[in-house]
């Protein structure tokens, strides 16, 4: 599991996507997301500017993004 720490309130999806390494840019994460491949706190999300706040999970590809303050 891959921990990130806001510096900020939040972090949009695709930009946690990529701050993970999951993804190599912006392009692949906003193309995962639509296709629906990932999944925030349970549920699918198409939105990549999403904000993920503290105690929020994301699932992709078998992997799995805890945020954090």
């Amino acid at each position: 599991m891959e921990i990130i720490k806001l510096r900020d309130d939040y972090i949009k999806l695709g930009q946690a996507l990529k701050a993970a390494g999951m993804v190599e840019s912006g392009v692949d994460a906003k193309f995962a997301i639509q296709d629906g491949l990932v999944k925030v706190n349970g549920k699918v999300e198409v939105q990549r500017g999403k904000k993920l706040h503290d105690g929020d999970m994301v699932e992709f590809n078998g992997s799995q993004i805890k945020i954090i303050v």
